[in-house]
């Protein structure tokens, strides 16, 4: 068999050099990542920042710079508290590679921080909309969407939030959120005082899922609307069947006590004073 050589054999000398190089600064900077990991993990924070940034003088760019980025964004975060800069890497990390290993989680940081640590509502907002337009993690997107309608009762929005649940139910109806979704919309009519509404919801809720894990949660509520429109006989009942089925026992209870002084007020006779205004009034 002939080989072929190139008539310039010196272009395949330097390309044969480049390929070491670039093998040996690859080497190089997976030791240093792997280093620096070493030290955050044993909580030595300072010595793994220097360390990730030294990975990224040598490789400011590609994917060993995305990691550098995001473990610095996380050494900020939990263990320099520093939430500014924190997000600051986070940015980094999105602005990099839209697309690459460490997107995702840096986007959700970036939520998560604005909401938590800045308590800046309108721009979590968005940042939870941006994950799930992206849909880089499907089977995340109802935990976001849920998190944008919480997010709208934080800022008393609750119109707009009944809304965003309502779509979490239609986009996300087999969700692990719906159930709950589906009480929180209960719950924001009785806020709204819409019972009627609310008591709507509910019969089709309950008729839809008989075993919602938070009936019991939608079951306060109803007993609540009934106490609020007066019928204080029923509401008793329907908080005395929730006795040992409500997470909250002392709150049932509360409601329990306080009923059975209204309805006990409500039967007591009208005092002698009362009586006599009323036969003054007759007899005039």
């Amino acid at each position: 068999m002939k080989l072929c050589w190139p008539r310039k054999p010196g272009i395949w000398l330097v390309c044969l050099m480049a390929l070491l190089l670039s093998a040996c600064q690859d080497s190089k900077v997976e030791k240093l990542l792997n280093q620096a990991n070493e030290e955050w993990v044993g909580g030595r924070n300072h010595s793994a920042v220097e360390q990730f940034k030294s990975v990224l003088e040598i490789a400011p760019t590609g994917v060993y710079a995305e990691e550098a980025l995001f473990r610095l964004g996380e050494i900020n975060l939990y263990g320099l508290n520093d939430h500014i800069q924190a997000i600051n890497y986070f940015k980094e990390v999105v602005q990099e590679n839209p697309r690459g290993p460490f997107r995702y989680d840096a986007q959700k940081y970036i939520a998560e921080i604005v909401e938590t640590n800045f308590k800046d509502y309108d721009q979590a907002i968005i940042e939870y909309q941006n994950l799930i337009d992206r849909n880089q993690v499907p089977e995340d997107n109802p935990e976001h969407q849920f998190k944008i309608a919480t997010l709208f009762i934080k800022k008393q929005s609750y119109d707009q939030a009944v809304v965003e649940f309502e779509l979490l139910l239609e986009k996300y109806p087999e969700s692990d959120w719906s159930a709950q979704a589906q009480y929180k919309i209960v719950e924001l009519y009785y806020t709204l005082g819409k019972c009627e509404v609310a008591r709507e919801r509910y019969q089709q809720f309950v008729k839809k899922k008989p075993k919602n894990p938070f009936k019991g949660e939608m079951d306060f509520v109803m007993a609540s609307c009934l106490e609020d429109e007066g019928k204080l006989q029923v509401a008793y009942k329907s908080f005395k069947a929730l006795e040992g089925k409500y997470k909250y026992p002392a709150m049932v209870k509360m409601k329990l006590e306080g009923l059975e002084g209204r309805i006990k007020k409500s039967k007591q006779p009208k005092s002698r004073k009362s009586r006599k205004k009323r036969k003054s009034r007759r007899q005039r």
